[in-house]
């Protein structure tokens, strides 16, 4: 690595930009995200969001302030889950309630956003930003509602976008061209690491300072190289397996010659794939000497399964 190589994003989240003088690196990114100056009032922990092992570490809620002065909660989601959309729905309602005190009215409900920083394939899309928010629409006029209520003595008329929580998904692999705007800068730091030296973007100075890869400890950067080293071998694991299972399933499916056998062939066939090809992997990393911990995150393997092999 170059002496100019930058900590990717998904591993500074999770150990360095919780410290409050590498604030600068986060609200950038917000700023640039929400298009609107955002200041970082402090990052929330709670009993709850240690909940899992791991929890704390793959999930940060941030309380911020926008360039109007309200009060807005963000959290960052940074981990592969199965069942991503429940664990976002999950995440978002969690921090809601963790963050208003018993007692309270439900005015005191802060704006959320959820931004979701995928290195993985979520699903069908050809944009690497998608941005999702409650409306309520008229099904036969489609106009949108607007909602009124008494707040401090006024009546006031909002629309519901304004209370529900806001989604970013940000689609990492699928970012492919040429850096020009501050978002784009950002997007191509959180895929490769690159920063331009000249960039303006906010946020991206800062992160040049702080984040270089050789002003790490070399404890630091060896677990910072595991931690690639596994998603790299986890992309692999799973598009592999993928594609080794599709074609089995349709080889036996084909054989069978009805429609029944190509589903079970394809569905046993995918099964099969996956599972051989991830404890082939899991022998061979456990051999090197990762931990059980780090083979499991990497192959999707219970750690159980991966304690009994050879």
């Amino acid at each position: 690595m170059g002496k100019d190589t930058y900590i990717r994003f998904d591993w500074a989240i999770k150990r360095l930009l919780r410290d409050k003088a590498n604030f600068g690196v986060l609200e950038g990114l917000l700023t640039v995200l929400f298009n609107d100056q955002t200041k970082i009032v402090e990052i929330l922990e709670s009993e709850s969001n240690q909940q899992y092992e791991n929890d704390k570490f793959n999930r940060v809620d941030i309380k911020a302030k926008n360039s109007k002065g309200e009060i807005i909660i963000v959290e960052v989601q940074n981990t592969r889950e199965i069942h991503y959309l429940e664990r976002i729905l999950y995440g978002t309602a969690k921090a809601i309630t963790e963050h208003i005190s018993l007692g309270d009215t439900y005015q005191k409900v802060k704006k959320v956003y959820s931004i979701s920083i995928l290195y993985f394939d979520l699903g069908k899309g050809t944009d690497y930003l998608y941005h999702g928010q409650n409306r309520f629409v008229g099904v036969h006029t489609n106009d949108e509602l607007l909602i009124t209520a008494r707040e401090e003595g006024a009546i006031v008329q909002k629309l519901p976008g304004e209370i529900f929580p806001e989604y970013y998904l940000i689609r990492v692999n699928e970012f492919n061209q040429v850096a020009k705007t501050p978002l784009e800068e950002w997007i191509q730091y959180l895929k490769t690491g690159v920063i331009d030296p000249d960039t303006t973007a906010p946020g991206l100075p800062e992160a040049r300072e702080k984040l270089r890869y050789y002003d790490m400890t070399p404890e630091e950067r060896h677990a910072y190289d595991e931690h690639i080293n596994a998603i790299m071998i986890q992309n692999d694991v799973l598009s592999t397996a993928r594609q080794e299972g599709l074609d089995e399933g349709r080889a036996e499916g084909r054989a069978e010659g009805i429609a029944e056998g190509r589903a079970e062939g394809r569905a046993e066939g995918r099964a099969e794939g996956q599972k051989e090809k991830a404890l082939d992997v899991a022998r061979n990393l456990k051999s090197m000497g990762f931990s059980v911990e780090m083979i499991a995150k990497a192959t999707g393997l219970a750690e159980d399964d991966i304690k009994e092999l050879n």
